[in-house]
């Protein structure tokens, strides 16, 4: 039996936009330095945009509703949360993604030395 969460979460999946597509692509299949995401990933209580365990990094991709007062502080309290399981979490925007997307392969690998050193 399929949990609802799983359930969610493989609706996310479905219904993605263009910058997650986008992100998607330049993630799946260890095509960065062979780092595994997910994608719409469940940890604890929170289903992640992107995660990958062996970095126990969160990428996540904001459109403009997170721009809203009441968006932004969920997003701060869910990130809190997250960090304190020991994830680290990288945000980017839509725009971000669509305009420069070598930007979130670069900090994903910078992200990969911190914690390899």
């Amino acid at each position: 039996m399929t949990s609802k969460r799983a359930e969610f979460a493989r609706q996310l999946r479905q219904s993605s936009g263009l910058s997650e597509e986008k992100v998607w692509a330049l993630l799946r299949s260890g095509r960065i330095d062979a780092h595994k995401f997910r994608r719409q990933h469940p940890i604890d209580r929170y289903i992640t945009d992107f995660a990958c365990e062996r970095l126990k990094l969160v990428i996540e991709i904001d459109g403009g509703i997170h721009a809203r007062d009441d968006v932004a502080i969920k997003d701060h309290l869910r990130q809190t949360d997250l960090e304190t399981m020991g994830w680290t979490v990288l945000r980017f925007t839509n725009e971000q993604v669509l305009t420069h997307p070598t930007a979130l392969a670069d900090a994903i690998r910078a992200h990969a030395r911190l914690i390899t050193l």
